[in-house]
Formats: structure tokens, C-alpha cells, sequence
């Protein structure tokens, strides 16, 4: 037996009472500045629904915190937070923390909350939670010596997988830095052969179709601001990069592999111009700086104007194949979920939420 079992066989072998989050959380309140708050290299994090914050001058809170994205493609986002920090508007800051250790209620949140508030979110243009849909949420709390061996258990999958996430993006920094140099063309002799033109001669740029996430299936993959967010039984683009068009992923460039529907939040990019190669043309968009530039309003957005604009370099079709090559390789050992260490992290991953479904399992008593 296990000191986890030994733990709940001595302090709950009957289920445990379950409680909702209003009642663990003694402070539950929103962020209220939108995205051009950002700064380049501001004092303290801002946290949108990204992994990683960004920065700003300002702070509102200085708390231990649980942060969840209360709106749009990436409702339901969690992050966590200790110290001095702003947040996104819509963004909900869970505080003061009763009955629980906070990391065993961050588990949990991860683990069910995105599902629950799918179930019972607002469906306007685009899906959001209020704050008694967040405070109703049900927490199962087992005594405080369960909930830690729980932690330390779930922990010791995270860790490991945050070492291999770290040295991925350390991979993924050596590649960015390696395609920017190749892609700027120093290294071909015949610099006659070079054309240059605007991306706006490349692409033909159309905003994608519905302000709404499709939710009633089908095959094709839909992308928004930044990657898949459910699937459709219609497609608008084809094996085509696809743009964030508006709100915090503004400017941000994926691929869409095959056929795909993209919605408002994305940018559908048509290739124009038969004497670029496509993923040649992809990696010209990785270049440039969209997010910078971004116009700001109630939120960023990135123009056609934006999108046309930039000067680019153009070498011989043969030499775009093999400049192709080379960069699908690397960008293959980066973001390949078949392979490497992002086949690790996602094995990992898997192994995690295994043992997270089985740990954070409880009957219900009533109390």
C-alpha cells in the first residue's frame, strides 16, 4: 500500500466533501486592462491567456494566485502567479486560498475546469465565463496530508516536464536565430538573382469566416488567433499559414496542415505568386513582427495594410526548395509531437493526466 493510500484509509475512506470555489477562494475579481497595456520591457508580468506573461509598468495585485482567461478561443486558460503582477480584462484572480493547498487546487483547475466551463459558458461572438458559473465550481477537498502527497506526486511529472519544455525552447531559440540568418540571404553568391517584393505580391489576405467557434464537429480542424480550437465540417484555407487577426494573439503566424476552416480571429493567407515556393513564403511571415505592429483599439488587430506591406527577399525556386528543406527539418526536431522531445513532453503529458484522473478521484460525502 502506498503512503497515499495508507493517508486516505486513515482520513477519508468513506469520499470527501466537495465544495465550490467561492468557498475556497475568499477573493475571486477580474483584470481590467486590455492588451495595449503591454510594454516591451516592463517591471512586473501581465498575464493574458498565454503560458508566459508578458510585461507592463504597472501591477494591481501582489498575492499568491490562481489566473483563469475568462473569454474567447482560450477560455479557461490557468496560470499561476506569486508576487506582484496585472492582469488581462476578463482575466479572473483566484486569492486567498481556505481548505486547500493552493497547488492541489491548481492541479484540479487544470485538469476540469476547461471542460466544465465549456459545458455551461455564455455563447456570444465568442465564449465566456461569468462569475457565478466560476464560483459554483465544485472542488472535491480531501484533508490537507492527502492533497500534499497528491502535489508531490503530480509534481514530480511536472517538473520532468518542465525540464525537457525548457530545453525545447532553448531548441527552439537556436532555430529561430539560424533561420533568420539563412532567410536573410547572405550566404548566396549571386545576388543579381535575387528579386525582391512585397508580401503583399505573395499573398492574397482574407479574414477568416464567423465570429463564433464551430462546436458541432466534423473533420476538418478549425484555427483561430493562434492554432486549432475545434473542428468543422466545412473548410475556407488549405496547407496555408494562418495569421492571429485580433486580440492578445494578434500578429502571430501558424501553419494550417491540409485542409482547415478558419474562423474571424484568423487571417487566411492565399498564395498568389507560382514563382514562391509556399512554406518559403511561411517562413517570410515568421520574419516579420506582426504582434509589434499590431494597431491598437479596444484591442490589437493586425490590417491588410500590416500583412502587404513588408519588403522581402526572393532567391532562385530552387534555392527556396532548399532552404525549405532544411528549415522543415529543424522546425520538425522543434514542434514534431511524433518525435524528440516533443514526442517526450507529450508522452509525458499523457502519463500525467493518467495518474491526475486516478489521484484526484473522490467519492462525495455530504457534510
Amino acid at each position: 500500500m502506498s503512503k497515499l493510500d495508507e493517508l486516505i484509509a486513515e482520513l477519508c475512506p468513506n469520499g470527501v466533501e466537495y465544495k465550490n470555489l467561492k468557498e475556497i477562494c475568499g477573493t475571486i475579481t477580474t483584470g481590467k486592462l486590455n492588451a495595449n497595456a503591454m510594454v516591451e520591457n516592463g517591471k512586473y508580468a501581465f498575464f493574458t491567456c498565454d503560458a508566459t506573461p508578458f510585461r507592463i509598468d504597472s501591477y494591481a495585485f501582489d498575492t499568491e494566485a490562481i489566473l483563469v482567461s475568462g473569454n474567447g478561443s482560450q477560455v479557461g486558460h490557468i496560470n499561476y502567479y506569486k508576487g506582484k503582477f496585472n492582469a488581462y480584462q476578463r482575466t479572473y484572480v483566484l486569492s486567498d486560498f481556505n481548505y486547500t493547498d493552493v497547488k492541489y487546487l491548481l492541479h484540479y483547475l487544470k485538469g476540469y475546469l476547461r471542460d466544465y466551463i465549456m459545458v455551461h459558458s455564455k455563447k456570444g461572438s465568442v465564449p465566456y465565463i461569468t462569475l457565478p458559473m466560476l464560483q459554483n465550481f465544485k472542488i472535491p477537498i480531501p484533508p490537507l496530508p492527502v492533497q500534499q502527497e497528491i502535489v508531490r506526486i503530480l509534481d514530480n511529472f511536472t517538473e520532468l516536464t518542465a525540464e525537457l519544455t525548457a530545453e525545447l525552447t532553448a531548441r527552439r531559440k537556436q532555430y529561430e536565430y539560424y533561420r533568420n540568418e539563412i532567410m536573410q540571404l547572405k550566404h548566396w553568391h549571386d545576388r543579381k538573382t535575387i528579386t525582391e517584393m512585397s508580401l503583399g505580391d505573395i499573398y492574397d489576405f482574407q479574414y477568416g469566416k464567423g465570429n463564433v467557434i464551430p462546436t458541432n464537429g466534423g473533420e476538418y480542424p478549425v484555427y483561430g488567433s493562434n492554432g486549432i480550437v475545434g473542428t468543422h465540417f466545412e473548410y475556407n484555407s488549405e496547407d496555408a499559414p494562418v495569421i492571429g487577426h485580433i486580440g492578445a494573439y494578434a500578429g502571430i503566424v501558424n501553419w494550417g496542415y491540409g485542409k482547415h476552416f478558419v474562423t474571424y480571429n484568423g487571417v487566411i493567407c492565399k498564395l498568389k505568386n507560382n514563382s514562391v515556393h509556399s512554406r518559403y513564403a511561411y517562413y517570410l511571415l515568421l520574419l516579420q513582427d506582426f504582434r509589434a505592429q499590431a494597431k491598437s483599439g479596444s484591442q490589437p488587430f493586425v490590417s491588410y495594410e500590416i500583412l502587404k506591406k513588408p519588403r522581402v527577399l526572393i532567391p532562385p525556386f530552387e534555392e527556396q526548395k532548399r532552404i525549405v528543406a532544411i528549415l522543415d527539418r529543424f522546425d520538425a526536431l522543434c514542434n514534431d509531437l511524433t518525435s524528440g522531445i516533443p514526442a517526450e513532453i507529450e508522452a509525458r503529458q499523457k502519463q500525467y493526466e493518467y495518474y491526475r484522473d486516478k489521484l484526484l478521484s473522490f467519492k462525495e460525502v455530504k457534510a
